[in-house]
């Protein structure tokens, strides 16, 4: 038996279309992770074990997650296997400057060299590196930690078609494009939204809409 990580073609698909398109020199940050708290009776010790990271363009996505597919206890964190109820994929939708990581990677791989470290990764280091540097900010990511959520109470704040809701397993991802802010809301919109009891704001990490989430399917509300 295999690892599950997509659930749900048809909203994993719709989530792809919707990514923006990509510059030659830029890519998509994905990372899964086994999660602790999806599996308090599983032997791993913190909440978000790093099993894979790779980069993509937003064509090979589809192909890059059904990889992941790999046989059960393939996926191991400190020498145990990591339980399919465990498993969370996660993408930044705002792409990496490949260019940009390229410059600050040698930067911090040649301080490395500097310091006389001896015990470093160079491939995890660059990773690191990528997953930090933004290409360009199209969404800003506010999280909500907790349900139910109504989507009017984002009236006040924000023209309703700048905002795309991504429903999780414990909350909601409000993904504000701030290119379609309208002009009246771009002074307090910022504030607004935060009043809702944001847990996190900025250039996050969200769960990937129709894969694996535990026992839940990350979807955009309609």
């Amino acid at each position: 038996m295999n690892y599950k990580i997509i659930h749900d073609e048809k909203k994993l698909l719709e989530f792809i279309d919707w990514l923006p398109e990509l510059a030659p020199d830029e890519k998509f940050y994905c990372t899964l992770f086994a999660r602790k708290k999806y599996a308090p009776e599983s032997n791993l010790k913190t909440d978000k074990s790093k099993i894979k990271r790779f980069l993509t363009k937003k064509e090979h996505l589809f192909n890059k997650l059904r990889q992941l597919e790999v046989e059960e206890g393939a996926y191991q964190v400190a020498g145990r296997p990591a339980p399919q109820e465990s498993l969370a994929v996660y993408i930044n939708p705002n792409s990496r400057n490949l260019r940009l990581a390229a410059f600050e990677g040698i930067i911090e791989l040649t301080k490395l060299l500097k310091d006389g470290s001896k015990h470093f990764d160079p491939q995890s280091e660059m990773m690191t590196v990528i997953h930090n540097t933004v290409g360009r900010k199209i969404y800003l990511d506010f999280d909500l930690d907790y349900k139910p959520f109504d989507p009017a109470q984002l009236d006040a704040f924000i023209n309703r078609d700048a905002v795309e809701i991504l429903e999780t397993r414990g909350g909601y991802h409000l993904l504000v494009n701030l290119k379609k802010i309208a002009p009246e809301f771009k002074p307090t919109f910022y504030k607004g939204l935060m009043s809702l009891d944001v847990d996190q704001t900025g250039d996050q990490l969200l769960p990937i809409p129709g894969c694996t989430q535990r026992n839940y399917i990350p979807h955009f509300l309609i």
